[in-house]
């Protein structure tokens, strides 16, 4: 069947091919005969060709139909080669040479047409290797007297025995070629295994590794605004930092290997330009003037205001580049140069971030965007970190539609330039009112005792003194008994997991079927958002909980009513 579908291809390029010779030699030769040699050749193409399309239309070819397909080479290859004899016979000068290269010409197409099948090609190659024999006894006929005709014995064993080689080598290289393939596509299917194990156990231990570091988190806030005296909030402060730490290294490495895996997305929602560039450099002036540095603020004021993008994102990247540079700048200043200029549809932001510290080599600028390398061994022990922030940023900048570069000169700081495509757009419309925190009736449901006792000391900070659930089925009965302003769900539970409890609650009837639901979970990707989202989810925080993130979460879902306000 494979060598039937190669001739198949190579049809018509053989009768073209042979509609050529006769033209040559009716032209040159005055061998009008041989158009009807040609038409006898087209007619055994165009029988085989029928007999490959019937084979190619029965799912099971009866064994006639196969033993005639099969003998189809070697008929077409009688009727393709019989034009030497005559050209080997004639007087004429040249006509030998060329009856030799029509079948050296023919023996080379067998072996490329019919490589895939080494039956196929003998059959093929058979009547023109008996035509090369034939040839010393037709040239001895036809030139008695001609002591060369003796020669052809010799001319023609070396070529028998070159296109043989040649058919062996082409093989080889076939079987090697398919070998190649073959390892190949079990090394890609094994990375592909690798990588899905990879980002399996990356979830499973940041899973794993988010509960205690919701407790680290959530119990230090607690202890340093409870504790009275300032030691002890100092060492209140100290675990938290640890927790923070910790979260970070953990968020950068779960977003490394999103980004390897292709799975990283950025959300595109309206927010306000100005402000969030205000927030960002507020959280590093006490850092900078820790250090003794000052920090500029060039542009601010030519921003846009409300814009769409990925305002976490775009934050995450600018927090690391400021980090960096307060970081490595001994004296002088960290600067921000802030811009946007039309482009296209749309705005190009701009943020350069400029310090006065020791600057960067050739060789360093290099690295630089190399996961987990700190540049010198002296890095991590003087400044922490893993290496990860500015590899993580310039793929971040590039997902926005714009890139991180930077230029530096030894002695002279360095220059980290942001580009990130954002969209006009309008501010939201203002809500009426304010959302009522303190004394709201909110229902945690997580399995883990820990992220329970967590969650509930965060929310005791907002004054909330919330309801524990420990399962999907322990919420649905609290669910129908009483009635709550909005439930945090973890998404992933054994039993019943929250994206069920949450389908279950909002197909039943009862008090709490349209309360909002926010979904905790430490997978927070795109991908599980929408199938929170389509389970009747609305809105998300991940762990380890940020207290700032879920007090926003609250504000916009939380309901404004007299009778809440009232409780």
């Amino acid at each position: 069947m494979r060598a039937a579908l190669a001739r198949r291809g190579n049809l018509y390029l053989r009768v073209a091919a042979t509609v050529m010779i006769a033209l040559i030699l009716h032209v040159f030769m005055n061998a009008s005969w041989t158009w009807l040699w040609v038409g006898t050749y087209a007619a055994a193409q165009l029988v085989e060709l029928v007999l490959i399309r019937q084979m190619l239309r029965q799912p099971r070819p009866g064994r006639a139909l196969r033993l005639a397909v099969a003998a189809m080479p070697a008929i077409t290859s009688t009727i393709f080669g019989f034009l030497s004899i005559p050209l080997f016979a004639s007087s004429i000068r040249f006509a030998p040479t060329l009856g030799g290269l029509l079948l050296a010409g023919a023996l080379l197409n067998v072996i490329v047409v019919n490589s895939s099948l080494r039956s196929a090609t003998i059959s093929a190659a058979a009547p023109h290797v008996a035509y090369l024999l034939i040839a010393p006894f037709v040239a001895r006929w036809a030139n008695p007297a001609s002591a060369l005709a003796s020669a052809l014995w010799f001319g023609v064993l070396l070529l028998i025995l070159s296109v043989f080689v040649a058919a062996r080598t082409l093989e080889r290289a076939l079987n090697a070629e398919a070998a190649a393939k073959e390892e190949a596509e079990r090394r890609r299917h094994e990375a592909e295994e690798a990588v899905a194990a990879k980002s399996a156990f990356v979830a499973m231990i940041s899973h794993e590794l988010r509960t205690p570091i919701s407790a680290i988190l959530a119990g230090a806030a607690r202890l340093h605004s409870d504790l009275p005296d300032a030691a002890s909030k100092t060492h209140a402060q100290l675990i938290g930092d640890a927790g923070a730490m910790m979260r970070t290294l953990l968020n950068d490495l779960l977003d490394l290997s999103r980004l390897d895996a292709g799975r990283m997305a950025v959300e595109q929602a309206p927010f306000d330009l100005r402000q969030a560039m205000a927030d960002t450099l507020r959280l590093w002036r006490p850092d900078a003037q820790k250090k003794g540095l000052r920090l500029r603020v060039e542009g601010a004021a030519n921003l846009p205001r409300w814009v769409a993008g990925d305002s976490l994102r775009l934050r995450q990247v600018l927090n690391n580049l400021l980090s960096n540079a307060i970081k490595f700048t001994g004296q002088g200043a960290v600067t921000v140069r802030l811009a946007a200029r039309e482009a296209g549809d749309g705005l190009m932001f701009e943020a350069v971030v400029a310090d006065t510290g020791q600057g960067l080599t050739e060789d360093q600028m290099a690295r630089l965007f190399t996961p987990f390398d700190q540049l010198a061994a002296n890095v991590a022990r003087e400044h922490g970190g893993s290496g990860l922030g500015l590899v993580i940023s310039r793929e971040l900048a590039r997902l926005m539609g714009g890139d991180l570069t930077v230029t530096s000169k030894p002695g002279k700081g360095s220059r980290f330039r942001l580009e990130v495509r954002l969209e006009a757009a309008q501010a939201p419309d203002a809500r009426t009112g304010g959302a009522v925190i303190d004394g709201a009736r909110v229902l945690v449901v997580d399995d883990h005792v820990v992220n329970r006792r967590a969650m509930e000391l965060v929310l005791q900070s907002f004054g909330i003194q919330p309801t524990l659930a420990e399962s999907g089925e322990r919420a649905l009965e609290l669910l129908h008994s009483e009635v709550f302003d909005v439930m945090l769900m973890d998404v992933y539970m054994p039993g019943m997991d929250g994206r069920d409890a949450t389908r279950e609650l909002r197909a039943a009837e009862g008090p709490n079927r349209h309360i909002p639901v926010i979904a905790v979970t430490a997978s927070a990707t795109a991908k599980d958002w929408e199938a929170c989202h389509a389970a009747g989810m609305n809105a998300h925080v991940a762990k380890p909980i940020d207290p700032s993130q879920l007090h926003a979460a609250l504000s916009e879902l939380l309901p404004v009513s007299a009778s809440r306000a009232a409780a």
